[in-house]
């Protein structure tokens, strides 16, 4: 047996002695009688619009598919498995929607970037939909080995009901970027679950970045495979009238010397519009010296909009280094615009660049020129509708 195995079967046992459940995170099962249909009043369920979701929760099998168009560098491969093999490589599924999408989807695409390969260029994954009446169950696995480097591009786009199960499995010692772009059409609804297992001394950037659709409701979950791993998790999502853009985190300590930094920013216009973000960090016992801490921050541009904010932090040892929490939701910080405005910017342009000025430094932690850019030019669109229609009045 290697030091990484022992070093993994100490934090598998230290888990089954310090196994912690919770309501916010329920225990994994393939078995959809584990994971009854919502009625709404479930903790987990109570903001997300259940009737909107056009029966992507009833367990219906469907044959349709998404679109792909991929960029697929050298050094990185992708492939067809069986649903056997996906479920010995991936996360079990610990909510309905990921149970459904395991049992559904058939088969599942796996994206290998093997042990000490370094794939320069973006792996691009274009997933497009032709209309509302798709009805698609998705499962992908991306493994990554150790003392890997690569950056994965994921872009929903068109129109779909989209359901989907996706396990990242970081190698020890590898550096991942993951960026999922969701820029759907309007009548668009996606549920998805990206599961994240951080190998010893790895680190994974997670970006997920949230525009169109009409109902968006997506998980991150982090876990850690041996000490020493980091993960950063990223959120930008600008929600327009009647949409529904939720995002929930769930990051799991379970090994020590592990750290993880959220930072999810949002910014709502027009009536209807509502965002949802939770954010779960547990500390378990074996979880000492530890870094961690979370933030949330919304921007409300007009009436008629609901953002709620729920950070949560458990912490089951007091041997760590740190932990914390932020959330804030506000409207336009009238310091900002006075000092604008007295300096002979216009109260439009003002507003315009104290939105822009909100975005940009999350925009640049991307680390991709290109989708920097185009997060860039949305954002640019996005404000150009509040500044222009007359929405932006307080």
């Amino acid at each position: 047996m290697t030091v990484t195995d022992a070093a993994r079967d100490t934090v598998a046992a230290a888990l089954e002695s310090d196994r912690v459940e919770s309501h916010l995170n329920p225990p994994p099962s393939y078995d959809l009688a584990d994971h009854p249909l919502p009625t709404g009043r479930e903790e987990v369920w109570r903001f997300t619009p259940l009737k909107r979701l056009r029966g992507l929760l009833d367990g219906e099998a469907s044959d349709a598919h998404l679109t792909w168009d991929t960029t697929i560098p050298a050094g990185a491969n992708l492939t067809e498995i069986s649903a056997d093999e996906a479920r010995g490589l991936e996360l079990p599924p610990n909510e309905r929607p990921a149970a459904l999408a395991a049992s559904l989807s058939g088969t599942a695409t796996l994206l290998d970037v093997p042990a000490d390969t370094r794939v320069e260029e973006p792996i691009v994954l274009r997933l497009s939909g032709a209309t509302v009446e798709d009805l698609v169950h998705g499962r992908m696995i991306y493994r990554f080995g150790a003392h890997s480097e690569a950056t994965v591009v994921l872009v929903h786009e068109g129109s779909a009901r989209y359901n989907a199960i996706s396990t990242f499995l970081v190698g020890d010692g590898a550096q991942v970027t993951v960026l999922s772009l969701q820029d759907w059409a309007d009548d668009a609804v996606h549920l998805g679950r990206d599961s994240i297992r951080v190998g010893r001394d790895a680190s994974v950037k997670h970006a997920s970045i949230s525009f169109g659709g009409d109902v968006v409701r997506l998980h991150a979950n982090v876990e850690y495979a041996g000490p020493g791993g980091e993960a950063e998790l990223l959120g930008l999502y600008y929600a327009d009238a009647g949409q529904h853009l939720e995002h929930r985190l769930f990051a799991d300590h379970n090994a020590p010397r592990t750290k993880s930094n959220v930072v999810y920013k949002g910014a709502l216009q027009g009536q209807g519009a509502h965002t949802v973000w939770i954010g779960n960090v547990l500390i378990r016992k074996v979880a000492e010296g530890i870094e961690t801490y979370e933030e949330n921050r919304n921007l409300v541009l007009t009436d008629g909009c609901q953002a709620d904010s729920v950070p949560n932090l458990e912490i089951e040892t007091g041997e760590i280094e740190g932990a914390g929490h932020a959330s804030a939701t506000a409207r336009f910080d009238d310091e900002q615009l006075f000092y604008l405005k007295s300096r002979g910017v216009s109260e439009t342009e003002a507003r315009r660049l104290v939105l822009h000025g909100f975005f940009v430094d999350l925009i640049r932690k991307v680390g991709v020129p290109s989708l920097e850019e185009r997060l860039t030019d949305t954002v640019e669109a996005e404000l150009a509708k509040t500044v222009t229609s007359g929405l932006n009045q307080r």
